[in-house]
């Protein structure tokens, strides 16, 4: 029989489905506080091209409190370690205020290692294994990563080949440990609600939601980040969004090429971002879908559950 008991809801799907705006919805309903599951929302002055959307927290009815937004500097790497410390920190905070803890975002790899509670090692950057691997065909990087070690090739988010080099990192880390991690903290029983719509549906909501952050100012953004000092190999480094604007600014591509190909790689990134999401299924996480971000249907399956505040 299903545990019907939750500590966490989670509200998560593909880029430009409506997360947000749905979980704002149902942390005002249920009194949360919002976690966010999105591994570039942390930095500062990065917020038109990760969509951070902080008006939504706004609403005539209160303010809805969230965590892990604009808590880290662009100049900085921010890792899966680190998210893990700083959600585990969050949640905590949560719980202390009285809230429900709800975890919303789209970065599949960061939600299921908070909700599984990943011990990960303190693995420092390598820069000479990066430079030795970033030449490396995408496909081959993952068939040496699988070879290192399938464990953590499995929990890899393979989106990029950054992520894939770090998980490099990790697997060969892993082979010569140093000391053990402390414990994770208590079992997360999440009930995840996971948003699904057409493809097509999909990438109209995409194309739109791109031209508006095209008109926003998104290359004005990354334009101001290149003059603070951010540099240029990094930006390429923080996301889609950020790469090929930097790269339109350096003059390597037009402004129109920028958005054609900024168009395709974002309906690529969803689709994987769903496979991820089916993927959890398989590896234990009950996930409930639902069709487009319907409220209404949200709240069916969270009243079908009931809340168990974790204990400390």
């Amino acid at each position: 029989m299903e545990n019907r008991d939750y500590n966490i809801i989670v509200i998560t799907g593909p880029t430009a489905c409506g997360k947000t705006s749905l979980a704002v919805k149902l942390a005002l309903t249920y009194g949360c506080g919002i976690i966010s599951g999105d591994s570039r929302q942390v930095f500062r002055g990065m917020d038109i091209g990760t969509g951070k959307d902080l008006d939504e927290y706004s609403t005539p009815l209160g303010k809805v409190p969230y965590y892990l937004i604009d808590t880290a500097s662009p100049f900085e790497d921010y890792s899966l370690y680190r998210y893990l410390d700083d959600f585990n920190k969050a949640f905590r905070e949560v719980n202390s205020r009285g809230l429900i803890p709800l975890l919303a975002g789209g970065s599949g790899l960061y939600i299921e290692a908070a909700l599984k509670g990943f011990s990960l090692p303190r693995t420092p950057a390598d820069s000479e294994l990066r430079a030795s691997l970033e030449t490396m065909a995408i496909e081959k990087l993952e068939a040496l990563l699988m070879k290192e070690s399938p464990q953590v090739y499995a929990r890899t988010d393979r989106s990029s080949k950054r992520r894939i080099i770090r998980g490099i990192e990790i697997a060969r880390s892993a082979k010569n440990p140093g000391p053990a991690e402390p414990a994770p903290r208590r079992e997360l029983v999440p009930l995840i609600i996971c948003i699904n719509m057409p493809r097509d549906e999909l990438i109209i909501r995409i194309d739109r939601r791109l031209d508006e952050r095209i008109a926003q100012g998104l290359v004005a953004e990354v334009r101001g980040l290149l003059q603070s000092g951010v540099p240029h190999e990094k930006m390429i480094k923080l996301g889609l969004e950020y790469r090929y604007a930097a790269m339109h600014i350096a003059g390597e591509i037009t402004g129109e090429q920028m958005t054609a190909m900024l168009r395709n790689k974002i309906h690529r990134f969803a689709k994987r971002q769903m496979t991820w999401f089916r993927g959890m299924e398989r590896r234990g996480l009950r996930i409930h879908w639902i069709n487009g971000a319907d409220a209404g249907r949200a709240a069916e399956i969270i009243e079908s559950h009931r809340y168990s505040p974790a204990s400390e």
